[in-house]
C-alpha cells in the first residue's frame, strides 16, 4: 500500500517487511538468509517465493511521485531513486537478488548484470577515463585482458600488470611505474588467476595502494572473486573495495543462465549503478529469479564439489601420466602461496589446473575420452566440466604471454561438479589411458 510523503505530496510504494537477520544475540548465516531475505510475501499475494515480475515499466501513484523518482535518479535530490519506474534501472527480482548477494561478503550493497563481462565492462567505464593507466594482476580471464588492452586501448588507456603471486615489493614497483605513466584509475585483480590457479595477496595490494596514493585519490581495488567466492574467499575483508562475480558460475550453478554481480562499498556501487542505468547492463527479471533459486543451495553445492575435488586431485597427483596438479589444497607448507591461502581463503575450491605429460595432442586425447565430465568451457556448475585453455578460452592471448603465465598446451582446466567422486575418478582414470 502506498504511503503519503508529507514533504512533497508524493506517494511512495510500501517497503517490504524487514527480514530478521538474528534471533536474540544469534546472527543468522548467509545460507539461512537466502531462503527469504528481502522478500515480503504480503506484497505478492502471500506467495512463498517471489513471482517473476515481467514488466518493462512501473506505474506511478501520481505525477509528484514520478518527479521525485527522477530527481533521485538524476542526482538532483540526495538519496537516489525511490521505488520502481523502468526495468533498465531496477525491478523487484533484481532488488531482492542484490540484497542477498551483498550478504555473503557483508558488503554495503550489490548490483546485478546481464553477464560477468557486462559487470566488468560497466565497472571499467565507470572509473577509467581516456589516457588513464589500469594496474592489474596477471593472468586475467582472456576477455577481461582483451577489454583492458585492446578495447580501452583504443581510447588511450594503458596498463601495467604484476604476476598473481607478486610480493609487496613487486607490487610497489609496478604501481610506481604506472603512476609515472599517468593517472592510475583502477587496480583490478583476479584471484585465483584464470586458469593457473595462482592467488593474489589482496592485503599486500591494499597496503601498496594506500602507501602510494593520498586519501583523496585512492584508485578503487576491484577483484574477480568468481573462482572461490563467496563461500571460500571474501576479499572485501582483506582490503578490496569491490568484488566481482560471473554469477553464471557457482552462484547460478546449473549451467542454465548468464549473469554478473558486483558487491562492495556504497559510494562506489552508487557510481557503477549510474553507469548501469545509462548503458542498460542490468540482468533480466527471469534470470534474477533463477539466481534466487540457485542461491538457496549455493553452500550445499560448493561444499559437495569442494570435497569431491580434494579426493579427485589426490588421485590425479600420483598418476604417472600427470605432470602436476595446481590445486590450492596442495600448496607447499611455508610457501608464499600457502601464506596467502591461509590468510585469505577458507577452502581450496573445486576448479583446478591439470598439467599432463606431453602437449596439445595428449590434452586433446584426454578430453576426447571423457565420459561423465563434459568438454565445455565455464565452471562452477552441477556437472563436471573440462577444457583446454590454451586452445580455447585463452586462444586469443599472444603465445609469448601464454608461456610466461603458464597457459601451456598440456594444461587442462577442470571444474568438479556434484557427481559421485568415485565415478569421476573412474572417468579420469579411463581418459588417462588414452593419453
Amino acid at each position: 500500500m502506498p504511503t503519503k510523503d508529507d514533504t512533497s505530496g508524493a506517494t511512495t510504494r510500501r517497503t517490504p517487511k524487514p527480514t530478521p537477520t538474528s534471533i536474540g544475540n544469534h546472527k543468522l548465516s548467509a545460507s539461512t538468509l537466502m531462503m527469504g531475505y528481502g522478500f515480503d510475501p504480503a506484497l505478492s499475494e502471500g506467495s512463498l517465493k517471489p513471482p517473476v515480475f515481467l514488466t518493462s515499466t512501473f506505474v506511478f501513484e501520481n505525477a509528484a511521485a514520478g518527479k521525485r523518482f527522477f530527481e533521485g535518479v538524476t542526482g538532483k535530490r540526495a538519496g537516489g531513486p525511490e521505488g520502481l519506474v523502468y526495468s533498465r534501472f531496477n525491478g523487484p527480482n533484481q532488488e531482492i537478488l542484490e540484497d542477498r548477494l551483498a550478504i555473503w561478503e557483508d558488503a554495503d550493497d550489490a548490483l546485478a548484470f546481464s553477464s560477468g563481462m557486462s559487470a566488468i565492462a560497466t565497472l571499467l567505464l565507470t572509473f577509467v577515463q581516456p589516457g588513464d593507466v589500469v594496474v592489474h594482476s596477471g593472468p586475467l580471464y582472456a576477455a577481461t585482458e582483451t577489454l583492458i588492452a585492446k578495447i580501452l586501448g583504443r581510447f588511450g588507456v594503458s596498463w601495467l600488470d604484476f604476476p598473481a603471486g607478486a610480493t609487496r615489493e613487486e607490487i610497489d614497483a609496478v604501481i610506481a611505474a604506472a603512476k609515472a605513466k599517468g593517472r592510475v584509475s583502477l587496480i583490478y585483480l583476479e584471484s585465483p588467476a584464470n586458469p593457473t590457479n595462482v592467488l593474489v595477496d589482496v592485503e599486500a595490494v591494499a597496503a601498496s595502494r594506500n602507501a602510494a596514493f593520498g586519501a583523496n585519490d585512492l584508485p578503487p581495488i576491484a577483484i574477480d572473486n568468481t573462482f572461490l567466492g563467496p563461500l571460500w574467499a571474501k576479499p572485501l575483508a582483506q582490503g578490496a573495495d569491490l568484488s566481482i562475480y560471473s554469477l553464471t558460475k557457482y552462484a547460478g550453478g546449473h549451467s542454465d543462465l548468464v549473469a554478473g554481480g558486483l558487491v562492495g562499498k556504497q559510494k562506489l556501487i552508487d557510481q557503477v549503478r549510474m553507469m548501469r542505468n545509462t548503458i542498460g547492463t542490468i540482468c533480466d527479471p527471469n534470470t534474477a529469479w533463477m539466481l534466487l533459486r540457485s542461491l538457496e543451495t549455493l553452500e550445499l553445492r560448493m561444499d559437495r564439489a569442494g570435497e569431491s575435488a580434494a579426493k579427485i586431485c589426490a588421485f590425479l597427483r600420483d598418476h604417472p601420466k600427470v605432470d602436476s596438479v595446481v590445486y590450492l589444497g596442495f600448496l607447499e607448507e611455508g610457501s608464499r602461496q600457502a601464506d596467502i591461502y591461509n590468510r585469505h581463503c577458507t577452502g581450496a575450491g573445486s576448479t583446478f589446473s591439470l598439467y599432463l605429460k606431453g602437449g596439445e595432442k595428449e590434452a586433446f586425447a584426454f578430453l576426447d575420452a571423457l565420459v561423465i565430465a563434459n568438454l565445455a568451457v565455464s565452471l562452477g556448475g552441477t556437472e563436471t566440466l573440462a577444457s583446454a585453455p590454451a586452445a580455447m578460452t585463452h586462444l586469443s592471448v599472444p603465445d609469448e604471454r601464454k608461456q610466461a603465465l603458464g597457459i601451456t598446451d598440456n594444461l587442462v582446466r577442470i571444474s568438479i561438479g556434484v557427481e559421485d567422486a568415485d565415478d569421476l575418478i573412474a572417468d579420469f582414470e579411463n581418459a588417462l589411458r588414452a593419453v
